[in-house]
C-alpha cells in the first residue's frame, strides 16, 4: 500500500513539474497581447530597462505588472479564481459586489471635502468666464445608490446621495442642478441600469431626459414617438470585465430610434470624420458594445441638426451622456459635445466663438468625484 502511495505521490509531483514547465515555456514563446477583450483594457507591455528605473524600483514594479498581464491563459485563471471565491461565499472582487438578481454593483469611494470644493470652484470659475451661458448640472447616481437593497448584507459602500446633495448646495443659485435621483428611483424596478456595466441603460437616460426637459422648458418626446430596437442581447460590460465574475446573464442594449427621423451630421473634430448617424453599429461586434453610442468617447463632437430654431447646446460630459444625447436632437440646431478627459482647447473661448446659449454638464457620480479633469474646466 505504501509502495502505491509513493508511486502516486511521485507521479503527481512529476505531473506538477511538467505542468509548471509547460506554462513557463508557453509564457516564453507566446506573443505579448496589447489588449484584453474580457477585461476591456490595455495590457502592460515589457518595460524599458534602465539603471535609473532599476534603482528607483519602477522597473521591478512595471515588470511585475507585465508578467501578470501577459501570463498565459490569464483570462482562464481569473475566471477560475472568481468561481472558486463564489463557491466559498465571497461576493466582492476588485471593489465590485455581486448582488441580488445578477447585478454587479461597484463600491462608491467618498471624495475628500477639499476635492468636492475644488470641482465646484472650477464650475463657478467657468460660470464667471461665460456669463451669458445658461448652465445645467446633472450628476447621475449610479446603481450603487439606487440598488442598495441588492448589495450583500456585509457590503459597506459610500453614500453617493450625500455628496450629490453637497454639490447641489454648494452651486450658485443661477446654475440649475437637475436632480434625477427621485425619477430614477421611481423607475428602479425597470431596466434603467445595466447589470454587468456601470452605465445607465437607454431607458434610464430617457427618464433623466424627461427631467431635463422640465428644467429647460422643453416639450419632451414620448416613448411612443420611438421605435425601441434591441441592438444586441449579448452585452457584457465594464463591471463584468473588472470584477472577473463569470457565468452571468448578458445585458441587452436598446436604441430609441425616432419614428419621425430627421437628417443630421455628426462630426468628430479631432478625427476629421463626419457621419450621418449617432450610432456606430460596428461596435456591436466588439467587447465594448456601449461604444455603439457616439462611437465611444472623443474630445469634441459637433452635431448639426435640421432644427431651424438656432438654439445651440454645449454638453460637457462623461460616457453617460453618449446614450442621452440622441434625445436632444429634436430641441437644438447644434449640439457640441466635449469630454474634458480628451479636450485640450479653451472652453470659454469656444462658447464665445460659437455663440452657444445653453450648457449641460452631465456626469455620473463616480466619474464626477474621481475624474480630475473637471478641475480644469475654466482653463
Amino acid at each position: 500500500m505504501d509502495k502505491y502511495l509513493i508511486i502516486t505521490r511521485n507521479l503527481l509531483a512529476l505531473l506538477l513539474l511538467l505542468f509548471i514547465g509547460a506554462i513557463a515555456v508557453l509564457n516564453l514563446v507566446a506573443p505579448d497581447r496589447t489588449f484584453s477583450e474580457s477585461e476591456n483594457r490595455m495590457l502592460e507591455q515589457l518595460p524599458h530597462f534602465s539603471l535609473k528605473k532599476l534603482v528607483s524600483g519602477t522597473f521591478t514594479s512595471d515588470f511585475e505588472k507585465y508578467v501578470s498581464d501577459q501570463f498565459v491563459f490569464r483570462d482562464v485563471w481569473i475566471g477560475a479564481k472568481t468561481d472558486t471565491d463564489r463557491m466559498m461565499g465571497k461576493k466582492e472582487s476588485n471593489g465590485i459586489y455581486i448582488g441580488k438578481d445578477g447585478y454587479l454593483i461597484q463600491n462608491f469611494v467618498p471624495p475628500t471635502e477639499g476635492d468636492v470644493q475644488e470641482k465646484v470652484d472650477a464650475i463657478h470659475a467657468f460660470d464667471q468666464a461665460t456669463p451669458g451661458l445658461n448652465k445645467y448640472v446633472m450628476l447621475v447616481p449610479t446603481a450603487t445608490a439606487l440598488y442598495i437593497d441588492k448589495l450583500p448584507k456585509y457590503a459597506i459602500v459610500g453614500d453617493e446621495e450625500i455628496y450629490l446633495e453637497k454639490v447641489r448646495r454648494l452651486l450658485h443659485s443661477n446654475i440649475r442642478f437637475v436632480d434625477v435621483f427621485p425619477a430614477l428611483y421611481a423607475e428602479r424596478e425597470q431596466p434603467i441600469y445595466y447589470k454587468t456595466d456601470h452605465h445607465w441603460t437607454t431607458r434610464g437616460a430617457y427618464v433623466a431626459y424627461l427631467e431635463l426637459c422640465k428644467q429647460m422648458g422643453l416639450t419632451p418626446q414620448k416613448r411612443q414617438d420611438f421605435n425601441i430596437r434591441q441592438a444586441t442581447g449579448e452585452f457584457y460590460g465594464s463591471l463584468y470585465s473588472k470584477s472577473g465574475f463569470r457565468h452571468l446573464q448578458p445585458d441587452s442594449i436598446e436604441l430609441y430610434l425616432p419614428k419621425d427621423p430627421e437628417k443630421y451630421a455628426v462630426t468628430y473634430i479631432d478625427e476629421g470624420q463626419t457621419t450621418d448617424s449617432l450610432y456606430a453599429m460596428e461596435k456591436l461586434q466588439v467587447k465594448d458594445k456601449y461604444a455603439v453610442f457616439l462611437n465611444g468617447n472623443h474630445g469634441l463632437i459637433q452635431i448639426k441638426t435640421a432644427q431651424p430654431n438656432g438654439k445651440k447646446l454645449l454638453v460637457v460630459k462623461d460616457s453617460y451622456a453618449n446614450s442621452f444625447i440622441p434625445f436632444l436632437l429634436k430641441h437644438f440646431s447644434e449640439i457640441d459635445v466635449v469630454d474634458l478627459r480628451y479636450y485640450e482647447g479653451d472652453l470659454a473661448s469656444f462658447v464665445d466663438e460659437h455663440d452657444i446659449h445653453d450648457m449641460l454638464l452631465l456626469y455620473n457620480a463616480n466619474t464626477f468625484f474621481e475624474d480630475p479633469s473637471i478641475k480644469y474646466l475654466s482653463e
